[in-house]
């Protein structure tokens, strides 16, 4: 993605990470959290605004910052660099609400000619996951990095 992208600031594990965002609601920070789930190999990326004080996440926030695509490229650019520490995982995104995952598809379809190039994709539907088609709604979005 030739987007603008804020500077990440990460956890050596390479599993946490955060930015900041700023625009017209002030500067709000961010975290990025890929979490191990009970699937061997399988990651969960939590978004959201850092609670104060805490390594927590909300999830519901509502920013309104102005910046959602330079958010959006951020994430992406975590992906790449988690995925360069951990190339045999995967990656499962899914929004907080369905509005929030429908944004999400939005976001990897306004980007999927750049995004197919460098990872496998799927949507889930159900409990199944099918290569992921633009037009079709997901409740769910699982990546894997291509490695030549």
């Amino acid at each position: 993605m030739n987007i603008d992208k804020y500077a990440l600031k990460a956890e050596s594990s390479l599993t946490v990470f955060e930015f900041i965002s700023e625009g017209p609601n002030g500067n709000i920070r961010k975290l990025i959290h890929f979490q191990e789930t009970n699937e061997p190999g399988v990651y969960n990326l939590a978004f959201g605004d850092k609670q104060a004080g805490l390594v927590e996440i909300n999830d519901l926030a509502i920013s309104n910052n102005g910046d959602s695509e330079k958010i959006l490229a951020t994430v992406v650019s975590a992906l790449y660099a988690f995925f360069a520490k951990y190339p045999d995982s995967f990656v499962y995104a899914t929004g907080s609400t369905r509005a929030r995952t429908r944004l999400y598809r939005m976001g990897i379809t306004r980007f999927y000619d750049e995004i197919k190039t460098d990872f496998y994709l799927f949507g889930q539907v159900g409990d199944d996951f099918h290569e992921f088609e633009i037009g079709r709604e997901y409740s769910g979005f699982l990546a894997q990095r291509k490695f030549d």
